[in-house]
């Protein structure tokens, strides 16, 4: 091999990148065994401050607000409800796409325009009003029937509550105060101020930065696997609210969140039996 490097320097450069990839692979095989859904509380100290998480950071759509409010639009466009589902997978394919390409655009525009591209793909027109109904909807999503018991039994355990958002800040409507959970919440962070869309790392960085905390303090809530992955891979705990259409992922080598419930007071009981 002629790379222009003496051996030495080579075989540093060679040895450097074999410890790497031992301890990339020692640490895809911790936990690989572990039930699914287990409460676990060894949570990874990564930032070097608490290990036991005190902060709970939740994400908003479909974790914390309805998207099956979004239902009635898609069956009166396309005739069929499930097409939300079909969208949102959509929306959650390209917003990641954008990230790891480099562009931006707001989560909401980029809903619309997914909207738009599953018109074409499925031959069914979309008008602007329709547009325009979309993006009401989004901003104006009620609260999941849960949470606000779930947010009460963390809140009195003393945990921390935020939130963190793909969706961008809206200066005339708040989704969280549409409805009627914001002020359970010290902060909102949104992703359009990194303009990186979750699961990037830049997100949660944000986030444990903004709260001059260590990762290890704390527990990212989702409904989303992507994201609970996201969080726990910069050393955030994590926890499942396993809503319709979500479950844990089961792959070796993954990291399983610490708690897995289908509803925020089941998931929120685990928390405190853990780390209160």
């Amino acid at each position: 091999m002629n790379d222009g490097l003496p051996s030495e320097e080579r075989r540093n450069l060679l040895t450097s990148f074999g410890a790497l990839a031992i301890g990339a692979g020692s640490a895809a095989l911790v936990g690989a065994n572990e039930p699914i859904g287990t409460a676990r509380a060894d949570t990874p100290n990564y930032g070097g401050g608490p290990a036991v998480p005190s902060i709970c950071v939740f994400d908003v759509n479909e974790t914390l607000l309805d998207i099956e409010f979004l239902a009635p639009l898609f069956q009166r466009v396309f005739g069929d409800r499930r097409a939300l589902r079909e969208w949102f997978a959509q929306l959650i394919l390209y917003s990641g796409a954008i990230t790891l390409s480099g562009p931006y655009t707001t989560f909401f525009s980029l809903g619309q325009g997914v909207l738009k591209m599953l018109g074409t793909i499925h031959r069914v027109s979309v008008q602007q009003s329709d547009v325009d109904e979309l993006r009401t909807r989004m901003l104006t999503m009620p609260a999941h029937p849960d949470v606000l018991p779930g947010l009460k039994q963390l809140k009195e355990a003393n945990f921390r509550l935020v939130t963190l958002t793909n969706s961008p800040p809206d200066p005339q409507t708040s989704p969280l105060k549409h409805a009627g959970i914001d002020g359970w919440f010290e902060r909102s962070f949104s992703i359009d101020r990194v303009r990186r869309f979750k699961p990037a790392p830049q997100v949660y960085h944000m986030v444990v930065e903004e709260l001059d905390v260590p990762p290890s303090a704390i527990c990212m809530i989702a409904a989303h696997v992507w994201d609970t992955i996201g969080a726990q891979s910069v050393g955030c705990s994590a926890a499942l609210i396993a809503r319709p259409g979500n479950a844990p992922l089961p792959v070796p080598g993954l990291p399983q969140p610490q708690a897995v419930a289908p509803d925020l007071p089941g998931v929120a009981t685990q928390l405190i039996k853990l780390w209160r």
